[in-house]
């Protein structure tokens, strides 16, 4: 089996988390002014256009350049898994790659601009702006959750 198709899932959820990324920020940076706002759902849910030197939530903000480093690392690990390491079980291979996806597509901003480009608002609930790459490593999350939980012992025969 060829490396690159035993977990075909896998690098099929990283590229389409990655492109999606990317397309939403170009589009974002465009046509935006920074700080800009265009409310889809006035006071619910707004296209806002920051950037964020930090972590998620801003965490970090002051010197977060460790990060595209971290960022680096994450990648170069999955890409490694899905290459040398065992065929993964479909809901493992999703997760992984939406992760990727999203490390990648976080990094090359932190590469490239030295801040992350975020533009989804939901003030309903005054959450702090984020992107589709967040977005997509959360759903990477959520696939790691299934895959682990779902994971059923065959039950035993009794005598």
């Amino acid at each position: 089996m060829n490396q690159l198709t035993k977990n075909r899932f896998f690098w099929a959820a990283a590229l389409v988390s990655l492109v999606l990324d990317q397309l939403t920020k170009s589009w974002v940076v465009q046509n935006f002014d920074l700080n800009e706002t265009w409310p889809l759902w006035k006071g619910v849910f707004h296209f806002t256009y920051v950037r964020n030197p930090g972590a998620a939530f801003s965490l970090f903000s002051q010197d977060g350049s460790w990060l595209r480093w971290l960022s680096l690392g994450v990648s170069i690990i999955l890409i490694a898994l899905a290459l040398f390491g065992p065929k993964l079980p479909g809901w493992d291979q999703l997760g992984y790659g939406f992760i990727l996806g999203g490390a990648l597509g976080n990094g090359i901003d932190r590469f490239l601009l030295n801040y992350v480009v975020d533009f989804l608002d939901f003030r309903l609930i005054r959450f702090p702006v984020f992107n589709v790459a967040d977005t997509f490593i959360n759903i990477g999350i959520a696939c790691l959750f299934i895959a682990a939980f779902g994971k059923h012992e065959p039950p035993k025969n009794r005598p």
